[in-house]
């Protein structure tokens, strides 16, 4: 304001009043610089006119407009609080030092929240506070490096053995014959391992670091936090101190904290002191919240004092690394098979390596030229040392081969890529274990509200007492019914109605159901949230629950002594507990049994139309009674009916499992009316079935008998009223009768059924912290659909692991088959350690890649689920890979017994083409490997393009191998009919593959 402008009563800040003391004394000390910078500038221009002798014409006044334009600091809180302090007090949870800091309210203030309001969501201020408090995030051990992984590749002890030998061979070849031509055998054998370490180094390390993302990925939660008045979710590494953080049941504390306000607040503090009881938070006795822990009953708001690496919990975290080398059952199952074939492979080498030597020493080993190899008393020491590690290296190589080190790799490159593109399909995996367990599910038990239906609710009917209300409800009903009602909804709930102004739409937030009535409450009662809670005092609270299925409030008027007790819940427990109803008029009319069973009807008449029934029940406590909340004798105020529609792809997705042979429970807390018409609607019931079996309530099968349990579990699909007991006792029941059971689940009283379930599934939007931490995998838009989609997968992941085993066998018996009867009947290797390390290469990094990629296709889910002890080799792999490796064995022997009169090439070109063969081979039954059953191998291959880009990479690679690099791999150039005959040998494979599949199994 210009002080020319200014009247003289006027005072020079109007609003100073207003400013908190801080930022009053704040806004002083820049006037009085700015004053005096402005003086000293005058002085100084005054300064040079005397100088210049000018004469100044006299003004008669002098305005002076001072603005505090400083746009960076303006707006930005003092913070004059110590982080020290603040921590240690709710550390070490010190009421003595929190008292003398002047309580929670003073220190809100220091911090400058407001108590309702929250802090400014200016960016400016949030920046600030990160600033001065650091951000809410907690250092992280290092990630393992690249080095480390090659290390780690190094350990493998066949690997080790072949390095020492090639290091043997590469001096005595140089001491023999130079080092012009001495390095090529040892110097080929380091540089094939070095490549295949490198290539299992670099598979390694990226798989390392997509499990590491989707890990920070699977720790960033939701927080809700009031920030200028208005309730919002943001990410848990957005919080900052001086927030104020909304709780209920289920939370994950996100930082350290004081109780603001709240009831029944109790938190799980195990994580952190290891004590199993729960700990009731309040303003009196323990303010003190602290990060990590876990809401499990109650509800209320925190102040947060303290974040990140400043809380206990987040130096805990810091010295925690999780582990991401889970190994799964499929891992641990494929390790036995590995060893397994590892022992044969190792007799084999053994076998080979004693007929080689008995050989080379009793001169049956002939060089190129014909002369032996070993004359006793004249043969060279170097020369014999040199022959007998060559021999040695064959040896290790056959192990090498023979060992499928690939398959491990394998399981963990198709768990990445599912992993990878279940994220991107609304699943997030947080166990690996999960991905391949789903595959075998025979039973899914899914709730009800959000993931078959859209969670989206409206209230579609509202009856008071026997009357259905249509329109103008406000006028329609007695006054004191409408006050009585609006006190039932804005006392009885954790929801909020925030409207910024009068002209604005109210934005609402809360459950689902919360949303749903306070919105009816304020568009058709015209109520105004605030009104109530001005003229009413929560006395004592019933916070809602999924046993007790209802919610309480005690409340008190501001102006008089009477206290009231509203109830609100599932329709038939709010009934049981009223001996009265109101009826439009506002008349009081008692419930006789012939009134009870009329509202029975209208309650069961509105379930079967799919609506959730919401009762609202309400009586005055006389002042000279006892201040409780009273359940019984209690007067009907009125009842809502609310609309979830069914998820659109709901039936398609149920279909589809039924079709796949999975069996679909739903498991709900609604009434068995609501239960049915959902079950019917979503393609779970059939509408003409009988559903004295099919449809139970969860008291009525926990009263079973175990045997009884055991014998109807099977024809159980539809259980209502049900409890989590009742979910947990059901998985567990189903998992004795053999099933492989995954449930979804969303509340805190979930956890136990997640965890009993061979996969828990919980929902990412509606699920608390503490059902998402139980789970194995989250579903990230809580659709039923998702859940099939992650069926899909777990399918896929088993059918990718058992195509690269039946390709990587077929190798494995062709290589071993090849060399033993070599070895034993000429004495001779045909394929050399490189080629041999070189095909090691192609099927278990490059193979493993290629059939680990493949997507799932619409034919898995026409198959019944595999079993828990179903063997990795099925019969029709067996029929495949024996067939193969027969031809190739045969092919290959062919070539090396007849295969320079057929040719008519020397030795070095026969063994090219036995290599380049063999190799070829591997290439085209990759294409057979991809289809286990199906005759038409290239279905969906166009879609595949890692699969065709490695094939590709493949081929021109063994081109440059034989081709240029001749001396490296010890191959000879192949004319373009040797390369006709080799392509046409391995091509063969595939009409091979054809036929067989003919075959019964």
């Amino acid at each position: 304001m210009s002080l020319i402008n200014r009247k003289p009563a006027e005072p020079a800040m109007s609003d100073a009043e207003d400013m908190p003391a801080a930022k009053r004394q704040q806004r002083r000390w820049r006037s009085v610089f700015a004053t005096i910078y402005s003086a000293r500038t005058l002085v100084s221009l005054y300064m040079k006119v005397i100088n210049k002798k000018q004469i100044l014409r006299t003004l008669s006044y002098i305005a002076l407009d001072i603005h505090d334009n400083d746009s960076s600091d303006d707006h930005l809180p003092s913070l004059c609080v110590d982080q020290k302090t603040l921590t240690e007090v709710v550390r070490e949870k010190n009421l003595e030092t929190l008292s003398k800091l002047g309580g929670v309210k003073q220190i809100a203030a220091c911090l400058e929240t407001d108590e309702k309001d929250g802090i400014s969501a200016d960016q400016a201020d949030l920046t600030h506070r990160i600033d001065v408090f650091g951000a809410n995030r907690y250092q992280k051990p290092p990630t393992k490096s690249f080095l480390s992984f090659i290390f780690e590749a190094f350990k493998d002890t066949t690997i080790c053995i072949l390095l020492v030998c090639a290091i043997l061979s590469l001096g005595f070849g140089i001491k023999q014959h130079g080092i012009a031509d001495g390095w090529y055998d040892g110097g080929s054998i380091i540089v094939a391992v070095f490549l295949v370490v490198a290539v299992s180094a670099v598979s390694n390390f990226r798989q390392n670091r997509q499990f590491q993302k989707l890990s920070n990925e699977s720790s960033d939660i939701r927080v809700e936090v009031v920030r200028d008045g208005r309730r919002q979710y943001i990410s848990v590494f957005e919080v900052v101190v001086g927030d104020i953080v909304c709780l209920k049941i289920g939370d994950q504390i996100p930082a350290d904290g004081l109780f603001l306000d709240g009831h029944s607040l109790k938190v799980d503090e195990s994580s952190m002191t290891g004590e199993s009881d729960h700990v009731e938070i309040n303003g009196s006795n323990n303010p003190f919240v602290l990060s990590g822990t876990k809401v499990t009953d109650g509800f209320g708001s925190m102040l947060v004092t303290s974040v990140g690496m400043n809380t206990a919990w987040g130096e805990m975290m810091s010295s925690i690394n999780r582990d991401l080398d889970e190994e799964t059952p499929l891992q641990a199952r494929l390790n036995k098979l590995t060893s397994f074939i590892g022992k044969i492979g190792l007799a084999v080498a053994v076998l080979v390596l004693a007929v080689l030597l008995i050989r080379y020493f009793t001169g049956n080993t002939k060089d190129d030229k014909g002369n032996k190899e070993y004359i006793p008393g004249k043969t060279k020491l170097d020369s014999m040392m040199n022959s007998v590690v060559d021999i040695i290296s064959a040896a290790i190589t056959i192990v090498v081969v023979a060992i499928p080190e690939g398959l491990p790799l394998a399981v963990t490159l198709t768990l990445a890529y599912s992993m990878k593109q279940m994220m991107a399909d609304h699943a997030m995996v947080r166990k690996l274990s999960a991905c391949e367990t789903m595959g075998s599910a025979t039973t899914i038990c899914t709730d009800k509200t959000g993931t078959l239906t859209l969670n989206e609710m409206k209230v579609t009917e509202f009856w008071v007492g026997k009357e259905f209300m249509k329109d103008r409800i406000s006028s329609e009903i007695a006054p004191n019914v409408h006050e009585l009602l609006q006190q039932a909804i804005a006392l009885n709930t954790t929801g909020t109605v925030y409207k910024p102004n009068s002209r604005s739409l109210p934005e609402i937030s809360g459950s689902p159901t919360e949303k749903a009535i306070l919105s009816w409450a304020v568009l058709d009662l015209g109520m105004n949230l605030d009104d109530p809670k001005q003229n009413y005092e929560l006395i004592q609270v019933a916070a809602f629950n999924s046993e007790k299925k209802k919610s309480g409030v005690l409340i008190r008027r501001n102006s008089e002594g009477a206290t009231h007790v509203h109830w609100k819940g599932a329709a038939e427990m709010i009934v049981a507990m009223c001996s009265q109803y109101y009826d439009r008029r506002g008349t009081i009319k008692a419930i006789d049994d012939e009134e009870r069973t009329e509202i029975g009807t209208i309650i069961q008449n509105m379930a079967a139309k799919s609506l959730r029934c919401i009762a609202f029940a309400h009586t005055k406590i006389p002042e000279d009674n006892e201040q409780v909340l009273e359940e019984s004798r209690l007067t009907l105020l009125g009842m809502v009916g609310l609309k979830d529609p069914c998820r659109p792809g709901a039936r398609i997705a149920v279909e589809s499992c039924i079709d796949a042979g999975v069996n679909i429970k739903m498991i709900t807390g609604d009434n068995v009316f609501t239960a049915k018409a959902i079950a019917v609607e979503c393609g779970i019931l059939e509408p003409h079935e009988d559903m004295n079996e099919a449809v139970i309530e969860g008291v009525q099968f926990r009263n079973y008998s175990p045997e009884e349990r055991m014998a109807k579990i099977n024809k159980i699909r539809v259980m209502a009223r049900s409890s989590p007991f009742d979910k947990l006792l059901m998985v567990q029941c189903l998992k004795q009768n053999g099933h492989v059971v995954a449930v979804t689940g969303d509340g805190t009283n979930d956890a136990p059924a997640l965890k009993e379930a061979d996969i828990g599934l919980s929902m990412g939007i509606q699920g608390t912290e503490v059902a998402k931490e139980s789970s194995d995998i989250v579903i990230l838009d809580d659709n039923f659909t998702s859940v099939v989609t992650v069926l899909r997968w777990g399918r896929c992941v088993f059918n990718n692991i058992q195509k690269f085993i039946q390709f990587q066998l077929t190798v494995n018996i062709a290589a071993l088959a090849i060399n033993f009867i070599a070895a034993i009947s000429s004495g001779e290797v045909p394929l050399t350690a490189v080629q041999l390390l070189w095909v090691n290469l192609i099927m278990d990094t490059l193979g493993a890649l290629a059939l680990a990629t493949e997507r799932p296709t619409n034919d898995l889910m026409t198959k019944p689920p595999v079993g828990r002890s179903k063997p990795l080799i099925s019969n029709i792999m067996w029929r495949n890979l024996i067939a193969q490796a027969l031809y190739q064995v045969a092919v290959l022997l062919t070539l090396q017994f007849r295969g320079k009169s057929i040719f008519g090439v020397d030795e070095k070109v026969k063994n090219t083409l036995i290599f380049n063969t063999f190799v070829l081979c591997q290439v085209f039954n990759e294409f057979n490997a991809r289809k286990l059953e199906k005759k038409n191998i290239f279905e969906g291959l166009h879609k595949n393009k890692l699969f065709l880009g490695i094939i590709g990479i493949t081929i021109i690679l063994q081109v440059v191998m034989v081709e240029f690099l001749k001396r490296f791999a010890n191959t000879q150039r192949l004319n373009w009919g040797q390369w006709g005959a080799c392509i046409g040998i391995a091509a063969l494979s595939w009409p091979l593959g054809w036929l067989v599949k003919w075959i019964p199994v």
